[in-house]
């Protein structure tokens, strides 16, 4: 009897501990299989609910404020260089370009591309509204590629408002609106791909565009490039291309230089231009390894031009400017893309490197005092050479000389231009009154004083 109560005790303990176990099981939620073996990792940002980030990748409103602005250009010119074609046709044949242009003041101001109507004999607009004007070229920089026309118009015409292209972004959004194969008021989105870019280094011009990735082909030149806000930050010029279509990259003349030209042909009639006075070369590891230092960013000074505003401020031959204004200078295009947006007179501070010490500077700008004429560099004579030379017309110094048959002749830097068509030459304004086809002879002196006369057929 005693082992029956012992026996039936054991089941009976066992068999209420194990409904105990049971029912702490059953009341577990237990987690999914997956779960149990691939436990949750947080991720490494936050998820915002909002539509802020969304909402500024809407180029609607940009677009509606830009699309009335720009303008269809025609331009219109006589082809006279085949004589053939004329005795055939009884006429001189006539050549048609067109482009785009932005208007942007009320009273019909518009700004395109200088190679949109060079050489043009008339030039018409279209509006978005398929309303023609007969347009006025008021001046153009062949050298920037900007042009100012103007159309008279019975009502305020809609007009965009300047950007500040200085404060533009690499990576920020933008638009290029305009005119592509005659397509009207076409937009296309892209991002700011780069900044102060030069398309080529050895070509003599001052480059500094703003580089896209928005599709521009053959039409869109002079159109704008506009950020999300609807504002003009750059006149829409050129693409990179093998086939002449677009591949991926275009390129459009910042709005702060494109304004500047805009009010100074207004305001002067011609573009006022402020130099430091500086001559050297963009810092590269290259050239910071030739000059035996450690700087591989800046301008580098080689030389002082007499007379300007770096020689009066105390900037001297071998110093590295490294901003202006406290804008970056790492290359020559961010140097020559800020100076394009300043004035003679103009005060700058030059921030720049001087024995391996930070130091800064203010300087003021001055005029050109330069020119070219026939691939021949010149500038002006100082006060200086001037005294030293005791003549009565010293004419102007050539500093540079890439005329080729003039080299045959050994005329090189150094030597001067006393004489053009044997009128006596006193400064490079002189010279700038003389077109290159109309010069019959030049008379150059040599460093030692020697005279002579070259005729032009």
């Amino acid at each position: 009897m005693k082992a029956f109560l012992k026996n039936f005790g054991l089941a009976l303990g066992s068999s209420i501990l194990t409904g105990i176990l049971i029912l702490g099981w059953l009341d577990k939620d237990p987690a999914p299989k997956e779960l149990q073996t691939n436990p949750v990792i947080p991720t490494s940002y936050t998820y915002n609910t909002s539509l802020v980030e969304g909402e500024r990748t809407d180029f609607t409103s940009a677009a509606e404020k830009t699309v009335n602005t720009v303008v269809h250009v025609k331009n219109t010119s006589v082809y006279t260089g085949n004589s053939y074609m004329r005795f055939f046709y009884g006429d001189e044949p006539k050549r048609i370009g067109t482009g785009s242009g932005v208007i942007v003041s009320p009273d019909g101001y518009i700004l395109t591309n200088h190679h949109v109507i060079e050489d043009a004999t008339a030039i018409e607009i279209t509006t978005n509204d398929n309303k023609k004007y007969t347009a006025e070229l008021i001046g153009s920089d062949p050298t920037a590629d900007i042009a100012v026309l103007k159309i008279e118009a019975d009502r305020p015409l809609p007009s965009i408002s300047f950007g500040n292209s200085d404060n533009t972004r690499i990576g920020e959004w933008v638009l290029a609106v305009g005119n592509p194969f005659n397509l009207n008021s076409t937009v296309t989105a892209g991002i700011i791909s780069a900044k102060s870019r030069d398309l080529s280094e050895y070509d003599g011009k001052n480059e500094s565009y703003i580089q896209t990735d928005a599709a521009v082909n053959q039409g869109n030149s002079g159109g704008a490039l506009v950020n999300t806000r609807g504002e003009l930050i750059g006149i829409n010029t050129a693409i990179t291309s093998v086939s002449g279509g677009f591949v991926g990259y275009s390129f459009a003349v910042p709005s702060n230089i494109a304004r500047k030209i805009f009010e100074d042909i207004l305001e002067y009639g011609n573009v006022q231009k402020g130099l430091l006075g500086v001559q050297g070369s963009a810092l590269n590891s290259d050239l910071a390894a030739e000059l035996e230092i450690n700087q591989t960013e800046g301008f580098y000074i080689a030389k002082i031009i007499p007379e300007m505003g770096a020689e009066s401020a105390g900037l001297q031959e071998g110093d590295i400017i490294t901003s202006i204004d406290e804008v970056d200078i790492r290359k020559f295009s961010d140097l020559s893309g800020y100076l394009s947006t300043k004035r003679p007179n103009d005060l700058v501070q030059v921030t720049f490197i001087r024995d391996g010490a930070e130091k800064s500077l203010k300087v003021v700008l001055k005029k050109v005092a330069r020119t070219t004429l026939m691939g021949m560099d010149l500038r002006n004579l100082s006060s200086k050479e001037k005294q030293e030379l005791s003549e009565e017309f010293p004419g102007v110094l050539i500093d540079n000389n890439q005329n080729y048959r003039l080299r045959r002749y050994g005329i090189s830097s150094g030597y001067r231009i006393a004489q053009i068509n044997n009128q006596e030459i006193r400064s490079i304004d002189d010279i700038d009154r003389f077109d290159s086809d109309d010069i019959q002879s030049i008379l150059f002196v040599s460093p030692n004083g020697t005279r002579e006369r070259i005729l032009f057929n």
